[in-house]
């Protein structure tokens, strides 16, 4: 019977923006207002560029990216959410390199929601690198060229006679300079040069980029200075909870509100219809009060009757059941098939068969979801802690029968975002409170409502059969992935692409999948497909390197074999380089030369995740009552020529990698009855500060495009741990979270 193929869900935002870039023409725009020199661009076929906005009375005018003050203050905006990922000190950065200006001189400030004149601002899929890395720093070389044209008009030189330097354009024969902030009326004024033929710096050169730059907002975050959004206070503002039913989907069917409205300090308790749609305006109950402790009190006191709907009858037991079921069975869709893997299985000198699993997980950034909108008639402002927020504004206008022009959105820091925030559930929320209430409204969810109504990375299930040949050579690999979907279409982040690897490098490969229905919402978290997928791949080629009686780093080299670029996701997958980095981590961990205590095991695991190549070991021991530590990680990455800001750098790659121990070690999401059971941290654990183990962090150089490091470290973390319990103990680790009995002595 012919099986139906299915595609793999995209690993980033829905709206994710289009590639090819760098490639395109950029257009700048100027103009001179209050004696600053401002500057715009925009990439044709995307959008066109907006009127430039005019600044307050006394101010000075502000367009997209640079405004320049006679004070020689350089103002620079960052476009894109700030989630913790430094994006509001790295593209500063980019322009203030090509601008020729002291850090000293530059100022920071988060850029307004304006798509058409920023194209897309969002925070996910670690793209805010390989998508600005270039067009940035045409931003800042058009002005240094728009300055010094209007220097030398003055003096009446060459342009060849004249250089820039901290702000500042100096003629060289005669000594003669001027400053940035004198030039920048002038400059304004003269025509704008094709962002194609500017000129760039040459690396060796650069006195920004490649040096430690500390976070702009830091200080202010340690001070607790109000930032985010769960910050935010408006005039006359009220607070508000949203109570939604415990099993996703379901609609309110009466409720106390009675009780609820004579309760102090509440101002309004109503029911909201709502929708169908997870991603939007869901049933529930809102309450509004003068405080937010009061609101949160009186939903204490809340009794609704809910209809749970078809959702109720799901539960983690019973989607392990039926994957269970669904992997004794040929896959319902073909994802790839190499050679003949049943001649390949069956004339094999040994078979390795196992069943690996993972599941559900929820985000739990440090500030739960929240947002303030206060909606006046046909006019709407909102305050969001959001990683998208265009989406988010048209979210708003369609389920509240308005123009997207007539929404105002600003983007506040996030507290954490994890691929959460792309999501903007929580913002429809706000705004369809506030339109009731008749006054702005803060809504807040408490720590409760943050995990029971999230969209989790997806729960999976695969059942592996591997092939080798008598020389210890894989020759054959089987992979059904039971998952989730209808319709031949994976739910959100819940795919398996067919070019994963192994695949090309495995002569006789197939991957199939089959598809169970679901009702709890899906979506990407930090590397989403990938924080699951490499615990599986890699797991089971290290199950294979010792079934062939091989250490695990070499056999992956084996495998991996020449250097070539395959064709797969992003700009394809360079054996080449992931061959590197292995070779650095085995260096740099001293790996095969090192004495271990007894329980006490290195593993290592590398992957390739958004445009990176991050290999690691991981040093990890299991006491005798099964208690796992880690002792230390090494890490190494190619992310490609240059590592823009080295102290963000490290951050993001420690922080990933702890990131993904703590999820071998501590989490999962369990669905009863069609609902979360945990509840707080209590159920659904954070790495805890003696859980975090020194990460030692190497880059490797490569001619290659620079690019994001939100997701690469994180996915290799977790098999490396596996690997390592699996060297220390011999029990392999088959099932996350990490169960501490398996490794009982």
């Amino acid at each position: 019977m012919m099986q139906d193929r299915i595609s793999p869900a995209l690993s980033v935002p829905s709206a994710a923006p289009p590639t090819g870039l760098a490639s395109r023409r950029d257009v700048l725009k100027a103009s001179a207002a209050a004696g600053g020199l401002l500057l715009s661009f925009s990439l044709p076929g995307l959008a066109k560029a907006a009127a430039m906005a005019q600044a307050p009375e006394g101010g000075t005018a502000l367009t997209a990216y640079v405004r320049i003050a006679p004070d020689d203050t350089v103002t620079i905006l960052s476009k894109n959410p700030e989630i913790g990922q430094g994006i509001k000190t790295m593209l500063p950065m980019l322009i203030a390199e090509e601008l020729d200006v002291d850090w000293s001189q530059v100022r920071t400030e988060q850029a307004p929601l304006d798509p058409a004149l920023y194209e897309r601002q969002f925070a996910g899929g670690s793209m805010a690198t390989p998508l600005n890395w270039e067009p940035m720093r045409k931003v800042g070389a058009a002005a240094r060229q728009m300055l010094v044209a209007a220097a030398r008009r003055g003096w009446d030189v060459p342009e060849s006679e004249c250089e820039t330097a901290s702000g500042r354009v100096r003629h060289l024969p005669s000594g003669r300079s001027l400053s940035y902030g004198a030039l920048a009326a002038q400059a304004a004024t003269l025509p704008v040069p094709d962002l194609d033929s500017v000129k760039l710096k040459d690396p060796r050169d650069f006195k920004i980029i490649g040096h430690s730059i500390p976070g702009v907002d830091s200080p202010l975050v340690v001070k607790g200075h109000p930032l985010f959004g769960i910050d935010t206070v408006v005039p006359g503002m009220l607070y508000a909870v949203f109570q939604k039913c415990p099993v996703f989907g379901g609609k309110v069917v009466d409720a106390n509100l009675d009780v609820i409205r004579k309760l102090p300090g509440v101002r309004h308790a109503f029911v909201v219809k709502g929708g169908t749609a997870l991603n939007g305006l869901l049933p529930g109950v809102a309450i509004v009060a003068d405080s937010w402790w009061r609101a949160e009190k009186a939903r204490g006191k809340l009794a609704v009757t809910w209809d749970e709907g078809a959702t109720r009858q799901q539960s983690s037991a019973g989607f392990a059941r039926e994957a269970a079921e669904l992997g004794k069975k040929a896959p319902a869709h073909r994802l790839r098939d190499d050679g003949n893997v049943a001649a390949a299985l069956k004339g094999a000198a040994r078979v390795v068969e196992a069943a690996y699993a993972y599941p559900f997980l929820a985000h739990a950034a440090l500030e739960p979801m929240n947002c303030t909108a206060h909606v006046r008639g046909d006019k709407v402002e909102i305050w969001a802690p959001t990683q998208n927020p265009e989406p988010g504004r048209t979210l708003v206008a369609q389920t509240l029968g308005l123009d997207e022009k007539n929404i105002t959105v600003h983007m506040t820091r996030c507290g954490g975002g994890f691929g959460r925030r792309l999501a903007n559930d929580y913002m429809v929320e706000a705004a369809w409170v506030a339109k009731v209430a008749g006054a702005p409204v803060k809504l807040v969810w408490n720590r409760t409502d943050d995990l029971q109504h999230d969209f989790y990375r997806p729960a999976g299930w695969h059942f592996l059969k591997g092939g080798l040949d008598a020389e210890g050579r894989l020759v054959a690999w089987q992979q059904h992935f039971v998952s989730f979907g209808e319709n031949g279409n994976f739910a959100s982040s819940a795919g398996l692409a067919s070019d994963a690897y192994p695949a090309g490098r495995v002569p006789n490969l197939s991957y199939g999948a089959s598809l169970m229905q679901l009702g709890v919402p899906t979506g990407p978290l930090r590397a989403p497909g990938d924080n699951a997928l490499a615990f599986v791949f890699q797991s089971f080629i290290d199950e294979l390197a010792h079934a062939a009686g091989k250490d695990p780093l070499k056999f992956q080299l084996e495998l991996l074999g020449q250097s070539e670029l395959l064709p797969g996701r992003g700009a394809g997958f360079d054996t080449g380089r992931a061959r590197a980095v292995l070779e650095k981590v085995r260096e740099v961990s001293g790996w095969g030369t090192r004495s271990l205590p007894a329980r006490t095991g290195l593993g290592v695991a590398f992957y390739y995740s958004h445009l990176g190549y991050f290999a690691e070991v991981v040093e990890a021991s299991a006491a005798a009552d099964g208690q796992v530590t880690v002792h230390k990680v090494w890490a190494v990455g190619d992310i490609g020529s240059q590592i823009i800001n080295p102290t963000a750098a490290l951050n993001m790659v420690q922080g990933g990698i702890l990131d993904g121990l703590g999820a071998a070690l501590n989490q999962k999401i369990t669905i009863e009855k069609g609902r979360v059971v945990e509840a707080n941290f209590d159920g659904f654990a954070p790495l805890r500060m003696s859980q975090a183990a020194p990460v030692e962090v190497h880059f490797l150089t490569t001619n290659h495009p620079p690019t994001g490091l939100g997701e690469p470290p994180l996915p290799p973390s977790i098999p490396a741990l596996c690997n390592a319990l699996f060297a220390a103990t011999g029990r392999r680790i088959r099932e996350l979270p990490i169960d501490s009995a398996l490794l009982k002595t």
